[in-house]
């Protein structure tokens, strides 16, 4: 396959982060719909929505997109088998190491004192706030946040804050040969500092946007036909070059 016919077919796997659910995918879908691309999701069930692991399906080339923790809810053989992943507002490990994740840890912990005393909703309209910032969080799409968590809802939300604390790098099943975009938000007032940068140090090989005054939740950010462009010309790369 040359150049000139770009990437072939695509199939997009894409999976939410802590809090969200797969309907902010739903943009995606149309602008990869629009290209002849497939966009299918993974569904953590923190609210009202089924649970689904998330799968590669059919054939075409294999593009993953994560938003935060998307990357770490991703099952280690659907991400060991991606040929580009794009992380979005994401990191490897969620609490530096050393003084500066002492926030971070006493953060998880109040979260954790929340969602055990029954605060669930509270808890995510306060975090999901501070995703959105600085824009208004009504301009995040729907999720749990206005369905309210089930209780098997709080159980994962809980598993997953449990999660954040032990992490210490991107996935051990993260594919090395994959093409890879790192977007970062400049005003992420959730991912420190400190784990963006360790997440860029982690991937020396991949591409690495800032988006300045742009918060974690992306809501300003004109993402869907630069990132999807930036899919098309790695993937008919790789192509080329193992052609």
């Amino acid at each position: 396959m040359a150049l000139s016919d770009p990437a072939g077919d695509v199939q997009l796997l894409a999976m939410h982060g802590w809090g969200g659910d797969h309907r902010a995918w739903a943009p995606w879908g149309s602008a990869a719909a629009r290209r002849g691309w497939s966009l299918n999701w993974g569904e953590r069930g923190y609210g009202q929505q089924v649970p689904l692991e998330p799968q590669w399906s059919g054939t075409g080339r294999r593009a993953l997109l994560v938003h935060s923790m998307g990357i770490h809810l991703v099952p280690s053989p659907v991400l060991a088998a991606a040929e580009a992943v794009v992380l979005l507002a994401s990191f490897g490990r969620f609490v530096p190491p050393g003084a500066p994740g002492r926030r971070g840890h006493l953060a998880l912990e109040a979260m954790t004192r929340r969602l055990r005393n029954g605060d669930s909703d509270g808890l995510l309209k306060d975090f999901l706030a501070q995703a959105a910032a600085p824009d208004p969080e009504e301009l995040l799409p729907a999720g749990p946040r206005e369905e309210g968590v089930p209780p098997a809802g709080q159980g994962r939300l809980l598993a997953d804050l449990e999660r954040l604390s032990r992490l210490t790098g991107p996935p051990e099943a993260f594919p090395a040969s994959a093409a890879v975009l790192v977007v970062e938000a400049g005003d992420d007032r959730i991912v420190a500092p400190e784990s963006r940068r360790l997440l860029v140090e982690a991937l020396p090989r991949a591409s690495h946007w800032t988006l300045a005054g742009v918060g974690h939740s992306l809501l300003r950010a004109d993402l869907l036909t630069p990132v999807l462009n930036w899919l098309e010309a790695a993937l008919s790369t790789e192509v080329s070059g193992h052609g």
